[in-house]
């Protein structure tokens, strides 16, 4: 009766339905005094400088968060990342070499034999269900003019698809290849789509609008990256409002941490899941769950592999996969001097010596990600030094400052590369144009925008169509126009025969053979 008056009600404009959950309740005094002790021996108690003003519902609220927060150890990580240990002595230069022979490959030269190979191994080791994915999904597209998460972008193709359909889509065309090439009924590549706070609900909520662009929803498992306070330039965390810390995602590194806490792991062993990809959203050309990447990295038994492209040039602003005083590791543009950088390649002087770009596109053994517990408290916090809104807790007004007056702390993935011996790492190169184009900047710049990603998707569907025996027309010369093919028809360019003697006018999609 109460459910019926409930709606009546509701249709009657009297009340609204509120979903939202009730705030948890205020804590006790002795809960609290317990709590505000705690930030006071950490020097941090300015949180609470608002505390008895608030309602109950905020301090309810206020308390959670501060209860899920340990003050003495974001003091110390912020004291490590202010002043990191030296790894070697004021002098010593770290030895940079090239990642051994052993441990590297490269599409553009390697052997097609092995090529085809490492794609078998990697197909049936899909067909046995025993690869998952790993997306790093938790950054907002606010660079390129929009709030929502940046996997829901639409790049402007003809198909109108975003990040997350191409993607869904090739996972999708990988279990379709698998089934056929080993005559399974059904293969399963789990998708453990990472968020972060803010595009959480908006990401399953576009999921669920798009009816997981034709996956099974129950192998799509979302979960959340962690957060961290952020901290004045004097060491103090800092309030976003009187009634809440403000806080920032701990960096693409904090995938680790996430991993183990979101049960992921545990449902990866529950899966029978051996070989993890894992990458970053805004790569349109992004090869989700590579066969031959899979293939390669299991027969090599590595814990960790790596995807690299070609550094276009000395100049060029990149991080590179190198080996750093005998371990494999990751080195900023700003951290080699000029010399190194210009180094040619001691085997071929028409290559550069240090040309391995990083492109977040890994591999890892579920073993090693079992391992997560026993090595993540070793991984640094590194600091980035920005503008962040915060409330002065003397005078209680926000402040949007228009110059850096905090940091925020983040992890890098690659930090724990340095803890694997050398012949438990490989890394892969491949070639830019089929497989890395960033989406980062606003529409109109020029480089890794939207515009530079669709014609990266149309330069390789014009190629596919080439390759295949067709031919493409268009009227514009600036590469603005070119063929999308779908990927649920061609994950890499293959099963594209129907098009042989074909004429395809740009800009086309090719969704099915009948196009």
């Amino acid at each position: 009766m109460a459910s019926l008056v409930s709606n009546v009600l509701e249709k009657l404009h009297i009340t609204s339905k509120d979903t939202s959950p009730a705030p948890p309740p205020e804590p006790s005094e002795q809960d609290l005094e317990s709590l505000k002790e705690k930030y006071k021996e950490a020097g941090q108690e300015q949180v609470f400088s608002f505390y008895d003003k608030l309602n109950a519902g905020e301090k309810g609220l206020l308390y959670q968060q501060l209860s899920n927060i340990d003050p003495e150890h974001i003091n110390e990580i912020t004291k490590k990342a202010l002043n990191p240990p030296k790894q070697e002595s004021e002098d010593a230069q770290p030895k940079l070499e090239q990642l051994p022979d052993s441990a590297t490959s490269s599409v553009i030269d390697s052997k097609k034999e092995d090529l085809d190979k490492w794609y078998a191994q990697g197909l049936e080791l899909i067909s046995e269900n025993k690869v998952g994915v790993v997306l790093m999904a938790g950054g907002q597209g606010t660079r390129l003019g929009s709030s929502a998460p940046k996997g829901c972008f639409n790049i402007g193709l003809p198909s109108e698809k975003s990040l997350f359909q191409l993607q869904a889509e090739r996972i999708w065309k990988v279990q379709k290849l698998a089934e056929k090439q080993h005559n399974k009924e059904e293969v399963i590549v789990p998708w453990y789509i990472m968020t972060s706070g803010p595009t959480r609900k908006p990401t399953e909520e576009f999921f669920e609008k798009h009816s997981y662009f034709g996956l099974n929803r129950n192998n799509v498992v979302f979960f959340e990256q962690g957060t961290l306070p952020c901290i004045s330039n004097d060491g103090k965390i800092l309030l976003e409002s009187k009634a809440k810390v403000a806080v920032a995602p701990d960096g693409n590194g904090g995938l680790y941490q996430a991993l183990t806490s979101s049960g992921i792991v545990q449902d990866m062993e529950k899966r029978g899941v051996k070989h993890i990809h894992a990458y970053c959203v805004d790569n349109c050309l992004v090869k989700v769950a590579d066969p031959a990447f899979i293939g390669f990295s299991a027969s090599k038994s590595v814990s960790i592999a790596t995807k690299v492209v070609r550094k276009r040039a000395a100049n060029e602003s990149v991080g590179l996969i190198i080996s750093k005083n005998g371990k494999p590791d990751v080195v900023e543009y700003s951290e080699i001097d000029k010399e190194t950088s210009e180094a040619k390649d001691p085997k071929d002087s028409n290559l550069l010596k240090f040309r391995a770009a990083n492109i977040v596109n890994h591999y890892y053994s579920y073993e090693f990600l079992e391992s997560i517990p026993m090595w993540a408290s070793k991984l640094p916090h590194h600091v980035a030094r920005k503008k962040i809104p915060f409330v002065d807790t003397e005078s209680g007004e926000t402040v949007k400052p228009e110059k850096p007056n905090g940091i925020k702390l983040e992890q890098f993935v690659f930090d724990c590369f340095p803890f694997l011996k050398m012949d438990k790492f490989a890394c892969m190169e491949v070639k830019r144009e089929d497989e890395f184009s960033p989406l980062k900047n606003a529409k109109g710049t020029g480089e890794d925008d939207p515009d530079t990603s669709r014609n990266d998707i149309f330069a390789q569907g014009r190629r596919w169509v080439e390759a295949a025996g067709g031919t493409v027309t268009s009227e514009a010369s600036d590469g603005s126009e070119g063929v999308e093919v779908s990927p649920k028809i061609s994950y890499g360019g293959e099963g594209l025969e129907f098009l042989q003697g074909r004429s395809i006018k740009a800009p086309a999609v090719i969704e099915k053979e009948d196009n």
